[in-house]
């Protein structure tokens, strides 16, 4: 097995905002512009309006710094929205997420990045995405309708230039409604890529000398219904473990506890090489808050699925994305949502400040204040920060096996910890090794190798 590919020396800037899946994409298009160091992408995401004011803050930053080179704008905001960023005089160009990852985007022409002349008029032609028109300039914009694909491309593979871990994305896009979120509009309807492909990138990957490979979608426990046999994501991962032998370690992005079947509860609890951390979308502890984000799960089901992982399998560290102050939210709501973190043992807590979406359901329920909203944010992020602490502290003492990141110091246990060692050793690097926990720095523990 070679050794991990060294970093290019040169390409792009890729700067990518939210989810672990953004980030995986940007890598892929990377490899599309190797050699283009002219270039800046900001892969943009569309969660909240504030996630939108950092894309703008950040392609204004990204202008100010490079001058001269290519700005171009892509991800889910741009695909919700192209106008407002085709409007700011600091986009060269605006793709949406199936043109990013199409070489034949970056192509193209571009317009002209003189600086004096970003602000000259635009011919306008008429461009129509998710249902809208808007009068864009098509030399300029490139964003297709999303809901109209419904298939999914080999670009779904890639690996982390900084990272020892590779991410094959499995499948996008969502066919759920939550009433919260906008990444359908961004994402399109649920596809998934076919288990051959998968497979190969999984092979291609670990003979790259990967150990570890990420399995990452929207709605990665969707997969399947859309391919010929309806196979699950279940059946998918027996596939991958069967026919790639040499993969050490194989995880899960995060998964919706509903669409957790008995196929998959088997593997995950059972299977060595699926790795004992299960991040769960969640979202809240409360039923009347799971009833209006029109979630499919229950409390009493999460708390459920949650015993039964870790009367199987103890190890499991249990994450979980929670919203904090959503519309409606009372004292006794937000209690429950606070309970959540203790009733299913959260210990990589993922707190988030409701945020009003343009364009959801969410967006037009009675909100909370502010400053309420960020108060319980901060006192359920408190809370599981301390209770991951109190994990932490109980692993002092055991065995762990680390995958050493490219710092040949750093990286995380099986159970997702983040573990240091005391000083880097090139040798290591992208390789599992036994350590011994010591001790506690914030939210890393300290370790010595194992011999």
């Amino acid at each position: 097995m070679s050794a991990l590919p060294a970093p290019a020396p040169t390409g792009p800037e890729i700067i990518s905002m939210g989810c672990r899946l953004n980030i995986a994409e940007g890598e892929a298009m990377r490899g599309l512009l190797a050699g283009r160091d002219d270039v800046v992408v900001i892969n943009s995401c569309a969660v909240t309006n504030e996630a939108v004011r950092q894309t703008r803050q950040a392609i204004r930053k990204a202008r100010k710094a490079r001058p001269h080179a290519q700005v171009i704008v892509t991800g889910c905001a741009a695909q919700t929205d192209p106008a407002m960023f085709a409007a700011m005089p600091e986009v060269d160009r605006v793709l949406g997420n199936v043109e990013k990852l199409t070489a034949s985007s970056f192509l193209s022409p571009f317009v002209p990045s003189e600086v004096e002349g970003r602000n000259a008029p635009r011919p306008s032609t008429s461009l129509g995405t998710n249902g809208g028109e808007f009068g864009l300039d098509a030399t300029k914009v490139q964003v297709s309708d999303i809901m109209a694909v419904r298939q999914t491309a080999p670009h779904m593979v890639t690996s982390f230039a900084e990272h020892a871990r590779a991410f094959v994305e499995v499948q996008n896009g969502c066919d759920h409604r939550c009433t919260f979120c906008i990444i359908p509009y961004g994402r399109g309807n649920s596809r998934s890529v076919p288990a051959g492909a998968v497979v190969d990138a999984v092979r291609a990957l670990v003979e790259r000398g990967y150990a570890e490979v990420v399995l990452t979608g929207v709605d990665v426990t969707s997969y399947g219904p859309d391919l010929p046999g309806s196979p699950s994501l279940g059946m998918l991962i027996e596939r991958v473990l069967k026919l790639v032998p040499d993969l050490k370690r194989l995880r899960l992005s995060s998964l919706d506890g509903v669409e957790v079947d008995d196929r998959l509860f088997d593997l995950i609890t059972g299977e060595p090489r699926i790795m004992p951390h299960v991040h769960l979308s969640l979202q809240s502890g409360d039923d009347m808050m799971l009833k209006r984000m029109k979630r499919r799960h229950s409390r009493a089901q999460a708390i459920a699925l949650v015993e039964r992982l870790k009367a199987r399998r103890p190890e499991i560290a249990i994450g979980a994305d929670l919203i904090a102050g959503f519309p409606t939210e009372d004292d006794g709501m937000h209690a429950n949502n606070l309970s959540i973190l203790d009733a299913c043992d959260v210990v990589h807590g993922h707190i988030f400040p409701f945020s009003p979406r343009s364009g959801t359901p969410a967006a037009r329920m009675p909100q909370l204040d502010h400053a309420l909203v960020k108060a319980r944010a901060a006192e359920m992020r408190g809370a599981a920060q301390a209770r991951a602490a109190r994990w932490r502290q109980g692993l002092i003492g055991t065995h762990q096996n680390l995958l050493v990141e490219r710092d040949g110091r750093t990286g995380h246990g099986e159970n997702f910890v983040r573990i240091a060692l005391p000083g880097p050793d090139a040798s290591h690097i992208g390789k599992i090794v036994p350590v011994t926990i010591t001790g506690q720095d914030g939210d890393t523990l300290t370790a010595e190798t194992r011999i």
